[in-house]
């Protein structure tokens, strides 16, 4: 809703993304997706875009940096990356001198550790990441599949995108989105990073925190909610308004400095029976 109502401000263009290029993608998902959104009055501009149609984009992106030395192939399974710790930190580049061995492997992008990246972030400001902390992300898995952070940074660039709206927890991921633009010589869009919605703990909402689903039967209560969550104040006037009325007033009156620096926000929302 915060990058729809950016963009509606600003007259720019909604543009809708199905990335489902990820194996665990639950087949539905996407149409269920899109029922959401028109539910909730969420129209895009242009054409649906799907990331399973670009394969050959990436392909053909993964190529130019193999050309440029900017890749090299790792062959370190995920239990020997668990058992390093290297799942939820750096990777240690164990194999950035050659493969350890023979067999399927993954690709990743040499990050120079002593780059800094900064940027200007447009709802939490200056932001500054050390490339060390990062590590050598993988742009295709050892499965075959291209990984996110390569695929979004090639769609921007084809699809034009501008400026980038999303949740917080993808901020300190930008960084790698920087090299690799940088590497393929693709223009750098503005980022704005929305506090993440969470549970009163901190947690992401999620099922398995039983976090309650959004209810398409009161679409304008649940608009209006994360209007007063993200301190736009909508007028008492707008309750039981259509979800048009209601983004038509958001869309004129966003406010982003209302929640300027924050990375999260709880939800005091009971859980479903």
């Amino acid at each position: 809703m915060g990058s729809y109502l950016d963009a509606r401000h600003h007259g720019g263009r909604w543009q809708l993304r199905i990335e489902d290029i990820d194996p665990r993608c639950i087949p539905g998902s996407a149409d269920q997706i899109l029922r959401t959104l028109e539910a909730f009055g969420l129209e895009w501009d242009g054409p649906l875009e799907v990331q399973s149609r670009r394969t050959e984009h990436y392909q053909a992106a993964l190529e130019r940096l193999r050309e440029a030395g900017a890749t090299f192939e790792c062959t370190c399974s995920r239990s020997e990356l668990a058992a390093l710790g290297a799942l939820t930190s750096r990777y240690p580049g164990l194999c950035r001198a050659g493969p350890r061995r023979h067999g399927p492997s993954a690709t990743r992008l040499r990050i120079d550790a002593q780059r800094i990246f900064t940027f200007e972030d447009r709802f939490q400001g200056p932001f500054r990441c050390a490339a060390g902390s990062l590590g050598d992300v993988v742009v295709r898995r050892r499965d075959g599949v291209f990984a996110y952070q390569l695929a979004v940074v090639v769609d921007d660039a084809l699809q034009g995108v501008t400026d980038v709206v999303r949740g917080a927890d993808l901020l300190e991921s930008t960084g790698w989105q920087i090299a690799l633009q940088e590497a393929l010589r693709l223009p750098q869009p503005r980022y704005g990073h929305l506090p993440l919605l969470t549970e009163s703990g901190g947690a992401k909402l999620a099922k398995r925190h039983r976090a309650a689903p959004l209810d398409a039967g009161h679409a304008s209560a649940e608009l209006l909610e994360v209007l007063r969550l993200l301190g736009q104040g909508p007028p008492v006037d707008l309750e039981g308004a259509a979800p048009a009325l209601v983004l038509a007033w958001a869309s004129r009156h966003w406010r982003p400095e209302a929640f300027h620096g924050r990375r999260e926000i709880a939800l005091a929302r009971r859980a479903p029976p």
